[in-house]
C-alpha cells in the first residue's frame, strides 16, 4: 500500500488493526479505479479507513468522499479512534475534518453534497463510500480530475442501488477492462457471528428485492411493478361475516380522501390471515366518513385502527378518538412508507395472506411502481401519474398494524 509514496512510515501503521485477507486483497490490488459492490455490514467503512490512514500516513494526499454531510460522522470517527495513540504528533482539523501527517500525507473527508470544497483539488487516492448515493456528474465532472496531477486511484465503495452510473463501473471492472476491478460479497462474506445472524433475520423480514440487493450486493433492475403473484393471493372469501370470526384477532387499516382521491378501510383477521372487509368512498363530509368507519370498525370489533395522518388525516384521527375507537396514527413520509409498502410486497411474494378479490383494488396493486433515485439511490414507490394509490395504502396499513399490533392502554 505504501510503495507509491514515502518509503517510512510516519505514525499509524503499528496502531492501525489488520484487514481480512479478502480485504487486503482488494487494497493491494494494482488496478486504478476499483469498484467494490458489498452487502451491508460487510466492512466496507473498515476496510476504507484502514487504506485511508495507511496511505495518508506514507505521505499520499487522500479524499473519503461520502454521499451527504451528516454521513461524514463515522468516518471521522473511526479515523479519530484509530490515530488516537498518536494524535499528539497530528494536526487536525475537527471543522473541516482534516488530519495532517508527519510525512505530509493528508487525509480529509468531504461531502459529495458539497462538491465546490473539492474542485481543484489534486489527490493521490480518493475513496467515494456509498459511492451509488453520489450524482454521476460529482463522479465524472469533479472526482476523477483531482487524480490527474498525481495520477491517483480511485475506489468506489458500496452497496448497489440499481443499475446507475455505479454499476456500470463496476461491469467495467468485470470486462477486464485495463486499470480497472471489481468486487462483490454478500454480507455473510463478514465472518462475525453477529453479521452472519443479521443477515439470516433479514432473509425473513424483508422482501426478496430487498434481500438480493442490501444483503446479497445483487444490482437488481431499475423500477417496475412492486407486488408479485397477486392473483394468487387473491383467495379470500367474499361473503364472509363478523360471526365467523368471532373472538378473532381483527385490526383495521385506514387511508384518507375527499375530492379526487378515495378514502378507503379494510379489515384484518389476524387469526386468519386473510382480508374480510373493505370499502372506497370519495367527496364526503369528514363527518360522514368517520361515521362509516366507525359502524364497520365496531361491527366487526377491531382491536385496533391504524390510519394515516397527512393532510386531513389529524382532524378524522381525533374525531375516531372522540368516538372512543382505538385509533393509531401513522405519518407517511420518504423514510417511512418503504418499510410500510415492503411489508406488503414481502406478505404477497411469500403467500402470507389472502385477499379479496375486487376489479379496481388489484388494478391499484397491479400498476403500483417503484422508481430508484439516480441521485440518492433510494427508492420511493407510488401510482403511476393519474393513478391512485389509496386502495394500496389502506391495505399496507392493516397489514402493518396487523404485524406490528401491540394492545393500547387506556
Amino acid at each position: 500500500m505504501a510503495g507509491r509514496y514515502n518509503s517510512k512510515s510516519s505514525t499509524t501503521p503499528p496502531q492501525l488493526p489488520p484487514l481480512r485477507d479478502d480485504q487486503a486483497a482488494i487494497v493491494t490490488h494494482p488496478a486504478q479505479t476499483k469498484t467494490i459492490a458489498m452487502g451491508r455490514r460487510w466492512g466496507k467503512t473498515y476496510m476504507a479507513g484502514v487504506y485511508a490512514l495507511t496511505v495518508a500516513d506514507y505521505g499520499g494526499a487522500v479524499a473519503w468522499v461520502v454521499p451527504i454531510y451528516k454521513n461524514a460522522r463515522a468516518p471521522w470517527r473511526f479515523a479519530e479512534q484509530m490515530i488516537a495513540p498518536v494524535a499528539g504528533r497530528l494536526r487536525m482539523n475537527r471543522t473541516e475534518r482534516v488530519i495532517e501527517f508527519p510525512s505530509g500525507g493528508r487525509l480529509s473527508i468531504y461531502s459529495a453534497d458539497n462538491d465546490v470544497a473539492l474542485r481543484g483539488e489534486a489527490f493521490d487516492l480518493v475513496i467515494v463510500d456509498e459511492a451509488a448515493q453520489v450524482r454521476e456528474e460529482t463522479y465524472t465532472d469533479v472526482l476523477m480530475p483531482t487524480l490527474a496531477d498525481r495520477d491517483g486511484r480511485m475506489v468506489l465503495i458500496s452497496t448497489p442501488k440499481g443499475r446507475n452510473w455505479f454499476w456500470r463501473e463496476w461491469l467495467r471492472g468485470r470486462s477486464g477492462e485495463h486499470g480497472c476491478a471489481s468486487w462483490t460479497a454478500p454480507s455473510a462474506a463478514n465472518p462475525m457471528p453477529t453479521i452472519r445472524r443479521a443477515a439470516e433475520m433479514a432473509r425473513e423480514r424483508v422482501s426478496e428485492r430487498t434481500y438480493r440487493q442490501e444483503w446479497l450486493a445483487e444490482f437488481i433492475e431499475d423500477g417496475g411493478s412492486v407486488f408479485r403473484n397477486i392473483a394468487a393471493n387473491m383467495v379470500a372469501p367474499l361473503d364472509v361475516t363478523p360471526e365467523q370470526h368471532a373472538g378473532h384477532h381483527l385490526v383495521m387499516g385506514c387511508d384518507w380522501g375527499r375530492e379526487n382521491d378515495f378514502s378507503t378501510q379494510c379489515v384484518g383477521c389476524v387469526t386468519c390471515r386473510q382480508e374480510v372487509a373493505r370499502d372506497r368512498f370519495n367527496q364526503l363530509d369528514y363527518h360522514f366518513q368517520v361515521g362509516r368507519i366507525t359502524a364497520m370498525a365496531r361491527r366487526w370489533g377491531v382491536v385496533s385502527i391504524l390510519t394515516e395522518l397527512n393532510s386531513m388525516g389529524q382532524v378524522t384521527f381525533e374525531m375516531l378518538q372522540r368516538q372512543g375507537l382505538p385509533v393509531v396514527g401513522f405519518t407517511t413520509t420518504a423514510q417511512t412508507k418503504p418499510p410500510l409498502i415492503e411489508n406488503m410486497a414481502l406478505a404477497f411474494e411469500r403467500g402470507e395472506w389472502a385477499w379479496q378479490a375486487d376489479n379496481v383494488w388489484t388494478a391499484e396493486l397491479e400498476a403500483y411502481e417503484r422508481t430508484v433515485s439516480a441521485t440518492t439511490g433510494r427508492s420511493s414507490y407510488s401510482a403511476p401519474a393519474g393513478g391512485h394509490d389509496d386502495c394500496v395504502i389502506c391495505r399496507a396499513l392493516m397489514l402493518w398494524q396487523a404485524t406490528n399490533y401491540t394492545p393500547l392502554l387506556f
